[in-house]
């Protein structure tokens, strides 16, 4: 006979089921916009996007207070609570992801020269693919206790760097630019890389700070104003 503890924690992991299935959606939705080769995005898939992104907040924060009110409420032993921690740090990294989506949606919204996207289509959508097998094969190593799965995507991440560079100097290759500022450009994208790692030490600055206001006053201000 299960107990009120057994169905909390079911009731949870039906919810992460779902919530993952979401996010792994958004990232089809967007492989089939890397693949057109297209700027100029179909407004219903973009819409589509934007919708499930918001749904995806409201499901992170609905997941983890549930997960907090479990561990409080019915003090898990050793072993299901490893799995809901883990399970917990897993659900704040599937909703950056949703985040990373949105950014890639506006990124390409964005570019100016849609012959130069085109002509690196292949590459994006190789890299978006062993991306979003990566987290295929990352989830399914949770649901099933896989660990050869876990290995693996771990391992595969200097795929997705490799690919990332080799973009960039194919990029640099076909462009009809003298070999000094080829290699400015290549100090600028290096230049990108350092202020994009850092700019992402601030976003888990913020992530601390969010997490230090639940702490003091107990209220949950993600994807919320700041009053």
């Amino acid at each position: 006979m299960s107990t009120r503890k057994d169905e909390a924690l079911k009731n949870i992991f039906n919810e992460f089921g779902e919530f993952a299935n979401l996010v792994l959606h958004q990232l089809d939705l967007l492989g089939r916009i890397v693949t057109s080769g297209s700027t100029t995005l179909s407004k219903d898939m973009v819409m589509e996007i934007l919708e499930n992104e918001k749904k995806i907040d409201k499901l992170e924060v609905k997941l983890s207070d549930k997960i907090i009110d479990y561990i409080v409420l019915y003090q898990p032993l050793a072993t299901d609570l490893r799995k809901i921690i883990a399970c917990f740090r897993i659900i704040i990294n599937l909703e950056r992801i949703g985040d990373l989506v949105t950014n890639i949606i506006r990124f390409i919204e964005k570019i100016k020269t849609p012959e130069v996207y085109v002509s690196l289509t292949d590459v994006i959508a190789n890299m978006h693919m062993q991306s979003s097998i990566m987290v295929n094969k990352a989830l399914l190593s949770f649901t099933n206790d896989d660990r050869e799965f876990a290995i693996w995507t771990i391992k595969n991440d200097s795929v997705v760097d490799e690919i990332k560079q080799k973009m960039m100097n194919k990029a640099i290759k076909k462009s009809n630019i003298s070999e000094e500022n080829k290699e400015l450009l290549i100090t600028y994208i290096n230049m990108n890389g350092v202020v994009s790692n850092i700019e992402r030490i601030a976003d888990y600055a913020t992530n601390i700070a969010e997490a230090a206001i639940y702490s003091i006053e107990g209220k949950d201000i993600r994807h919320k104003p700041i009053e």
